[in-house]
């Protein structure tokens, strides 16, 4: 009962990622924006530089802050890696009694 509920969450999940999928590669995008900007930033030697680097940093920032679809899309995926981590373990579990039963006989 139990593998059926994580496979039944697995693909719940999965579904909910796919859907999301795109949001998620522009929520990436976003993010290396403003990641290049600080890099930017940091280095830039004139006022003027850092005051373009810091409107990228903004640019960057608010596009990843509008993106809500592609923090669902996150949640689910960390949802199926602790899914998948769950059915693993329960697999493991599964052999090994299975190997004590044998040895018992």
């Amino acid at each position: 009962m139990k593998t059926f509920l994580l496979i039944c969450l697995a693909v719940i999940a999965s579904i909910i990622l796919l859907a999301n999928l795109g949001p998620m590669i522009m929520l990436l995008i976003s993010v290396a924006i403003a990641y290049y900007g600080v890099r930017k930033f940091v280095v830039a030697d004139t006022t003027g530089k850092k005051v373009g680097w810091g409107i990228v940093i903004l640019i960057g920032v608010s596009m990843s802050l509008s993106n809500i679809p592609a923090l669902i899309g996150v949640v689910a995926l960390v949802v199926l890696y602790y899914t998948y981590k769950k059915w693993q373990q329960e697999k493991d579990n599964y052999y090994k009694d299975d190997y004590l039963t044998w040895d018992k006989l």
